[in-house]
């Protein structure tokens, strides 16, 4: 659809003899209208609104709000921003082509057309999350695990070849190619697309959190849930408030001894401590110039652990550079520039855009950094590491004394608290960045060298982003150093950082479970959440690649890295990480000789091809999937079943009781399934009466297409904390149907949706935080939970809860449960939802407690709050009043 332009925006620009059709930003005129002085990231949007004008969802006004942005006012305006593509991983993908697969079914059954359900802007999927490094130390261990990867994952890889068949615009790159923000980056990225003769600014929305990755090299993108990413892919906008924008000067230069990793976990610290939850962060000044893109785009990933939507850096000399290395024609490199240049995106080292707040950071300061044991914003300074470690180590264990000895290979050891029993130099933060895997490289060969080698109790892993990094290594001659360390290549995909790092070694795993030992995991990812990586590690801590190397050697956390010998050389001298740390110089020499643009060309000629395993793969054909109903991997889920083609009157809740009471900070991965499937767990009985080996039982992500296995696995990660269950961990609750006995949410939720009980949950501060997981919110909605309170919410998660029926709702400012007198086993009522029927939104619902008659109780006498409604947007109004956004859309396009 052409945009209205009431601005007389459209225009031509012509680089080397080619003329694109673009909407000038310049052409914004008029009182209180200032485009220039606006921050990078929102001229980009006001181009978004400017070209997607209709006169209905986006106006003249909502373009004027932008130009005329108040960098002081709270977020207040609403807009529709269309992104122009949607990126995807397999884990949050896969679910994402089950619904639309599910959608074309509903469109028949409601009289319309099946094939209207399409991706109306190009959808792009990288299979990087089924990969679990099984096998490693091995020159083997690639090969294997993609065997195994394959064996695990055949029916979900076939639905997938039918959905790259069966839908226009949607590609897949294969398993084994490499991580999807850093296939993103160096292949899929655009920063400046063209559609129909348009140029207009790449921007994205992702099914994964670390989507920000790409706002390295000035694409505006962020993550969203599954959901949003459907309904953008079926060309439904993303409503947005217009948001603060944190501008975050940049001054100096890295110190010697210092990585592009030590700088990102002082910038977590930062703006965590600052607050920019659902906020823009845009990097400006001069040392942004001096930072090179890999820097930039390992800052941009780890924007969901700042909370900040974006993390975004303007485009300049060093994107056009970047995307020279990586492969992309001239002709792309030459309209990169010429627009941002024309449109004022290009980066100015002296200016000083409009920001709603500021910080600043001096590069030079940075040190060698450590965060953990279980936030990425909890920054240890490595010299204080051991201490820090220490003190933590006493919410872990009374018994800090405690040792096991383990005989492996014919080898007897001990091992205590802090063991590294997991070094990974995992694909997504930091291996997109030459300089510290360069880094990581050079020290594995000094290592080597002085007659060093890992600890025998650490697993090691090396799983880079992309196929490139092991064509630099084996350039360089470094990979049998690596090799030698127990650092083989162990997959390229998202493996220890997500929950997929394989067992543990037999042996050690005995070991640590027999004396309950709080051993570590030391990665280069960005998530380090408790009981994310291991289930039998308790402590884990993000580190550079280096350092990963280094710990390895070292073998524990519980010693003074910088002081402490790692091992002694060949003729029994101690060596300290100061011998074996390789020198800027070093690096830079060995990237400039190792690194050209042919790699970037050869890994991405045939990128959506795969090898002979995918492309030998039986596909099912035809507009509609044929569901098997014997599959444990893709089964159609109950989303649409009964739909009428009108959405029905929404209600209040009367008479619900609460499935589960949490605490602060309870991330998406503390609800969603994730990580490996127990036997005893309610997944694991569903697979096993199914017929599934245990062998054979995957993990969660893998399962996603398979609405039965999620439902039970919702909640259930074994470190939640149940306040309605004091005393114990992982999922489970108090059901009230059968005299409050503590049993498994699922089964609890079973019961009460059996007696037509709605549920709530009970939450504090920061709920949701994390990744954008769509079974956070999915598994919420399936167990019967139909609100959620908590004290504050980050932005993905409360989005997605609307995205599925689900109310989220705030305690009064400044009150929490317990503040309240709940003790979760109360009988609940909401009410005044029921006004969004008249098609406003209530401001606040009114939240009556009652005590349950033969339950525990502080209080004996029926109380109210007031609770305010976290539907922020009128576009979310309409999501919960259709029941959640898939059934919106789905409505929609069946009007059309």
């Amino acid at each position: 659809m052409a945009s209205q332009d009431s601005f007389g925006a459209k225009s031509t620009l012509d680089v080397d003899g080619k003329s694109y059709e673009i909407y000038r930003l310049d052409a914004i005129k008029g009182e209180g209208l200032d485009v220039e002085s606006l921050p990078f990231s929102l001229k980009v949007l006001l181009e978004n609104l400017l070209r997607t004008e209709d006169g209905a969802d986006i106006t003249a006004d909502h373009i004027k709000a932008i130009a005329g942005w108040d960098a002081a006012a709270d977020p207040d305006q609403e807009i529709q921003f269309t992104p122009a593509r949607v990126i995807m991983q397999d884990f949050t993908g896969v679910p994402c082509v089950v619904d639309l697969a599910t959608m074309r079914e509903a469109m028949a059954e409601l009289g319309g057309d099946a094939t209207k359900i399409n991706p109306l802007a190009p959808a792009e999927m990288v299979i990087d999350h089924s990969v679990i490094a099984d096998v490693f130390g091995s020159p083997q261990a690639f090969e294997r695990n993609v065997e195994i990867e394959y064996e695990r994952n055949r029916e979900r890889y076939q639905f997938l070849r039918w959905g790259q068949g069966a839908f226009d615009d949607f590609k897949v790159v294969p398993p084994g190619t490499g991580i999807v923000h850093q296939v993103n980056i160096e292949h899929l990225a655009r920063v400046v697309m063209v559609r129909d003769g348009v140029a207009y600014p790449d921007t994205c929305v992702g099914t994964d959190s670390h989507t920000t990755m790409v706002n390295g090299i000035g694409v505006v993108g962020w993550g969203v849930g599954g959901i949003e990413a459907e309904a953008a892919m079926l060309g439904q906008p993303v409503s947005m408030l217009i948001p603060r924008v944190v501008g975050f000067k940049l001054s100096g230069e890295l110190p010697d001894g210092s990585t592009a990793t030590d700088l990102v976990l002082t910038i977590t610290e930062m703006l965590r401590e600052h607050g920019v939850v659902g906020k823009f962060v845009e990097f400006y000044g001069e040392g942004v110039s001096a930072l090179p893109l890999a820097n930039r785009a390992t800052i941009g990933n780890m924007s969901p652990e700042f909370g900040s939507t974006i993390a975004v850096f303007p485009i300049d000399e060093q994107t056009v550079d970047y995307l020279r290395l990586t492969g992309r024609p001239e002709e792309q490199l030459a309209l990169v520039e010429a627009y941002a240049k024309e449109q004022g995106l290009w980066h100015d080292p002296s200016a000083e855009p409009r920001y709603s707040e500021r910080l600043e950071l001096d590069v030079s300061t940075v040190v060698p950094s450590l965060a953990g044991p279980k936030r990425p914003q909890d920054r240890v300074e490595v010299t204080n590491a051991q201490d820090s470690f220490q003190k933590a180590l006493a919410d872990y264990t009374e018994d800090k004394a405690a040792k096991a000895t383990v005989s492996l290979d014919g080898q007897e050891f001990e091992i205590g608290h802090g063991a590294v029993t997991i070094a990974a130099i995992t694909s997504c933060t930091n291996t997109s960045n030459p300089s510290v895997m360069i880094g990581a490289a050079l020290l594995a060969k000094k290592a080597v060298e002085k007659g060093l080698s890992r600890k025998p109790w650490v697993k090691t892993t090396l799983a880079p982003g992309s196929k490139v990094v092991s064509d630099y290594y084996d350039k360089s001659g470094l990979t049998p150093y690596l090799d030698k360390l127990g650092f083989n290549l162990v997959g390229y995909g998202c493996t220890t950082c997500i929950g997929n790092s394989g067992p543990l070694i037999p042996e050690v795993s005995a070991a640590v479970n027999e004396k309950d030992l709080a051993v570590v995991s030391v990665l280069s990812g960005n998530r380090n959440f408790e009981g994310r990586i291991n289930p039998d590690i308790k402590m884990n801590y993000l580190a550079s690649p280096p350092l990963v190397v280094a710990y390895a050697l070292a073998g524990s956390m519980d010693l003074d890295l910088f002081n402490d010998a790692l091992g002694q050389d060949q003729d029994g001298n101690d060596v300290f990480l100061k011998d074996i740390w390789p020198s800027p110089q070093e690096i830079e020499t060995t990237i400039a000789q190792a690194i050209s643009s042919e790699m970037f060309n050869d890994s991405y000629k045939d990128v959506f091809a795969g090898d002979e395993r995918w492309q030998s793969l039986p596909t099912p054909e035809g507009n509609t999937f044929a569901w098997d109903p014997e599959s444990t991997y893709v089964r159609r889920p109950p989303y649409f079943d009964g739909m009428p083609d009108e959405p029905e009157a929404v209600t209040d809740i009367v008479g619900a009781r609460v499935l589960l009471k949490l605490g602060d900070s309870v991330t998406t991965d503390h609800i969603s399934p994730a990580g490996a499937i127990k036997k005893d767990s309610p997944a694991g009985h569903y697979l096993a009466e199914h017929g599934v080996e245990q062998r054979d039982f995957n993990s969660y992500g893998s399962r996603r297409g398979n609405h039965e296995v999620m439902i039970r696995g919702t909640f259930a990660n074994i470190r939640l904390r149940n306040q309605l269950a004091p005393g114990t961990e992982g999922g489970v609750t108090r059901d009230f149907t059968a005299d409050g006995e503590v049993t498994s949410v699922f089964e609890a939720s079973e019961h009460y949706q059996a007696a037509g009980t709605p549920l709530v949950v009970l939450a504090g501060k920061e709920y949701g935080s994390g990744s954008s997981r769509d079974w956070a919110a999915k598994g919420t909605a399936l167990l019967g939970v139909k609100a959620v309170i908590a004290e504050s919410y980050e932005r993905i998660h409360r989005s997605n809860l609307i995205g599925m029926g689900v109310i989220p709702l705030q305690f009064p400012a400044g009150k929490t449960a317990d503040d309240l007198g709940l003790t979760g086993a109360e009988i609940i009522s909401i009410s005044g939802i029921i006004e969004l029927n008249d098609g406003t939104t209530p401001k606040t619902v009114t939240v009556k407690v009652e005590p349950a008659p033969g339950t525990d109780q502080s209080f004996g006498e029926t109380s109210e709050f007031e609770a305010t409604v976290r539907i922020d947007t009128p576009g979310e109004a309409n999501y919960y009043r259709n029941g959640g956004i898939m059934q919106y859309v789905l409505r929609n396009l069946l009007k059309a």
